[in-house]
C-alpha cells in the first residue's frame, strides 16, 4: 500500500499566530510533526504553506514544500490545491496531518491510510478514542462521534452525544462508569484524492456551519466516513499557548 502525507502549515493561525515555527526542544514545532510523518511509511511527505518564512525554515531542515494560496479557509482546501499542483491520480491515498500535532504517533498516520485502503465503500477515514471524563464529554472543544454497525460515522458533534436519558446526565454529577459509550474524534484524516476534489466543490452545509465541523459536509452529501479506534494515544495538539507549554515539557 502506498500513500502520501500532506501537512498544511498555515503561519497566520488565528489562535496562536506563528505556532508552526515555535521552538520546541530546539526545533520548530512543525519539524516534530514532519519527522513523525516520515516514520509512518508514507511514500512522500509534503508541507503545504502560504508563508515564505515557513517554506524557508522547512526546506532548511530537508522537507518537501508546496506553496499554496493564502486565501484558503481550511486545511482541506489547501490539500486540494496540493493534489492539483502535484497531479495526483484520483485513487491516490492522501493523509492530512495537522502541523500542530507534534506528538502524533506514526502508527496512527499509517492506521488511517490502511483503514481507507481496506474499506472500498468509505470516502474518508479518521480515528476516535474513549472519552475519559465527564468534563471532556461536556467540553465543546472535544468533538464527539457516533458510528453505525459498519464503523462509519453517523454524526459528529460538539455536544455530548448520544444523550443518555436514563442517567443523571450532567457534567458535575455524571457517574464516570457511564462513559463507555462515548468516543472523542481525533482530527486525522485519510482521503482518496478524487474525493477531496469533489468535497471542495460542495458549498458548506448549514449543519457544518453551526457546529464548525468540516466533516459534516461529507456526511450531508452521504459520503461514508470510516471511524477507527486509535491504536494508541494521539498525544497533545497545540491550539493555545498553554498547549504549547505542555508539549515543550514533554518534548523539550
Amino acid at each position: 500500500m502506498s500513500f502520501q502525507v500532506v501537512i498544511p502549515a498555515r503561519y497566520a493561525s488565528s489562535r496562536l499566530p506563528g505556532k508552526v515555527l515555535a521552538d520546541v526542544g530546539g526545533h520548530p514545532l512543525v519539524w516534530w510533526t514532519w519527522r513523525n510523518a516520515l516514520d509512518s511509511g508514507a511514500e512522500e511527505v509534503w508541507i503545504a504553506t502560504e508563508s515564505d518564512k515557513v517554506r524557508a525554515v522547512c526546506e532548511a531542515f530537508g522537507a518537501r514544500v508546496v506553496m499554496t494560496s493564502a486565501e484558503h479557509s481550511s486545511g482541506t482546501e489547501r490539500l486540494s490545491e496540493v493534489i492539483t499542483r502535484l497531479g495526483w491520480a484520483d485513487g491516490t491515498l492522501v493523509v492530512n496531518v495537522q502541523a500542530d500535532e507534534p506528538m502524533l504517533p506514526p502508527e496512527l498516520i499509517r492506521q488511517v491510510a490502511e483503514g481507507l485502503a481496506a474499506d472500498t465503500e468509505a470516502e474518508m477515514a479518521t480515528l476516535c478514542e474513549p472519552i475519559a471524563s465527564p468534563a471532556a464529554l461536556f467540553d465543546p472543544n472535544v468533538v464527539k462521534v457516533v458510528r453505525n454497525a459498519r464503523g462509519h460515522a453517523i454524526t459528529f458533534s460538539r455536544a455530548p452525544i448520544p444523550w443518555n436519558r436514563d442517567v443523571d446526565f450532567h457534567h458535575d454529577r455524571m457517574d464516570p462508569s457511564h462513559l463507555h459509550s462515548y468516543r472523542r474524534h481525533i482530527g486525522l484524516y485519510a482521503y482518496r484524492a478524487g474525493f477531496v476534489q469533489r468535497y471542495v466543490s460542495w458549498p458548506p452545509c448549514e449543519l457544518e456551519q453551526l457546529e464548525k465541523l468540516e466533516q459534516l459536509r461529507a456526511l450531508y452529501h452521504e459520503a461514508p466516513i470510516l471511524v477507527l479506534d486509535a491504536l494508541c494515544d494521539a498525544g497533545i495538539g497545540v491550539d493555545t499557548a498553554e498547549d504549547l507549554e505542555r508539549v515543550r515539557q514533554v518534548l523539550g
